[in-house]
């Protein structure tokens, strides 16, 4: 697979590089959301020492350290020294530098914190003592969130203020997808992205397959496929009661988003459900929605929660009910349920997050009729909801309504916009003389009328 995206992210890095002094960063995200690929291309051409850390003891893990560092300096006596403690390695490796810089990789670096608690203060000890004034960009990198969060990022880690940045590396945007699937049609693409969302391993998957049904089968809707417990691995690394977690984010996928719908679905009180939620945020599994044009967001009372992450809202809503059909191998009856939930219940409110994406690109371009630091879905009134509503907060005299249509072969119609207009008419923002933008957005495009009436109207957006 090749390497795509991570511009910013490779630029941050590149800067600190070509400073004279030293750098301390933190890399954190998800497992198989490509850090190691990152970091071996900003590594390429460069002195550099890449270590991955174990599970195994400290003592193992030192050992493992050591020889590598001897190997890079060609260093038969650190070789031999058996005993040698952290701050003896860091010194000789230091104490022999040129005067180009050393990149130091420490990679799933929660795994030392995690086999020796006091492990964060003795490096913290030797960035102070050995690291600080050298010629070296120390980069600490894990898959772990919680765990690198608590022993690099928190204000209790021993590390707390002296890192010079932070990187959480997230999923790839959609809009690079044109260059992992080049020959693929946008509507094609986007049923790709609905399930890979984002994620670099499961792009490279999926890659090969010829189409999307055969990626799915292959890849997910069988036991022994790569994907199809996924989900588990993934939260039993970073939570211990899995079986919990996975029934807020089922619930969630069933259509339940209000914290007291979720709390009554699985028959809990609503004030048990705070922190697991706050969680699964946290993981970036989860996300709290509330309409833009909420007052305070932090503390409105129409908090909604989506499943953030694609793919694992594609699991809970399509795999994990059919998992006895699944392993009794009848897969086909997986996915015959598939086939007919998958654009409806699934890939419509991912097309929703692309063009929402779409708009925070336009925005940042200038493209649109004014600039906007809020966009998001809506919801009020009397079950009244819009794809998109993009505000001004400093400025109530602007606001743009959008409608997101991924109907397949069937061109958005006139009175589409005609029920957008009266659902944005129940919006309170601004006064009645507002200005008023509507941007529709439609996969298979427009009608002739809407065609015209968007040549006649500067107010009228097609996307």
């Amino acid at each position: 697979m090749f390497f795509v995206d991570r511009v910013q992210e490779m630029s941050v890095l590149q800067t600190a590089y070509e400073k004279p002094e030293s750098s301390l960063f933190v890399l954190y995200g998800r497992r198989r959301v490509g850090k190691t690929t990152l970091l071996s291309e900003f590594c390429k051409e460069k002195p550099s020492l890449y270590y991955l850390a174990t599970e195994e003891s400290i003592q193992a893990n030192r050992n493992a350290f050591r020889l590598m560092a001897a190997d890079f300096l060609q260093n038969d006596l650190l070789k031999s020294a058996t005993d040698a403690s952290w701050e003896m390695i860091f010194s000789v490796l230091l104490s022999a530098q040129e005067n180009k810089k050393l990149v130091i990789v420490l990679d799933e670096f929660q795994y030392l914190g995690k086999a020796d608690k006091a492990f964060p203060s003795v490096f913290q000890k030797i960035w102070d003592t050995i690291l600080k004034n050298k010629n070296v960009e120390v980069i600490l990198c894990g898959s772990l969130v919680h765990m690198m969060m608590e022993q690099t990022l928190s204000y209790s880690s021993p590390l707390y203020g002296r890192r010079t940045g932070q990187i959480r590396l997230k999923q790839i945007p959609y809009a690079y997808y044109d260059r992992f699937f080049p020959d693929l049609d946008e509507q094609t693409r986007i049923l790709y992205y609905a399930v890979t969302g984002g994620v670099p391993k499961y792009i490279e998957l999926f890659h090969p397959c010829a189409d999307i049904d055969t990626a799915i089968l292959q890849n997910v809707m069988t036991p022994q496929s790569f994907l199809y417990e996924e989900p588990e691995f993934l939260l039993r690394q970073e939570v211990q009661d899995v079986g919990s977690y996975f029934s807020i984010i089922r619930a969630i996928a069933s259509g339940n988003m209000r914290i007291s719908d979720i709390a009554s679905a699985l028959s809990l009180p609503a004030t048990s459900l705070s922190k697991p939620l706050k969680t699964l945020c946290d993981l970036d599994i989860l996300e709290r929605e509330v309409p833009p044009t909420e007052k305070n967001i932090e503390t409105s009372k129409k908090g909604q929660y989506r499943i953030k992450d694609n793919f694992l809202a594609f699991w809970f809503r399509f795999v994990y009910p059919m998992r006895s059909f699944i392993e009794s191998d009848h897969p086909e009856i997986a996915m015959t349920k598939l086939k007919t939930g998958f654009i409806p219940n699934h890939v419509g409110y991912v097309y929703e997050d692309i063009c929402r994406q779409k708009m925070w690109e336009l925005n940042a371009q200038g493209k649109l009729p004014f600039l906007f630091d809020r966009v998001g879905r809506w919801w009020g009134g009397k079950d009244t909801e819009i794809d998109i509503v993009a505000i001004d907060t400093t400025d109530r005299s602007k606001i743009i309504f959008g409608e997101c249509k991924f109907h397949q072969n069937v061109p958005m119609q006139l009175s589409e916009l005609h029920q957008l207009k009266e659902k944005a008419a129940v919006v309170p923002w601004g006064n009645a003389n507002r200005d008023e933008y509507f941007a529709l957005f439609c996969i298979s495009g427009y009608s002739e009328d809407l065609q015209q009436l968007a040549q006649e109207d500067s107010h009228l957006l097609l996307m």
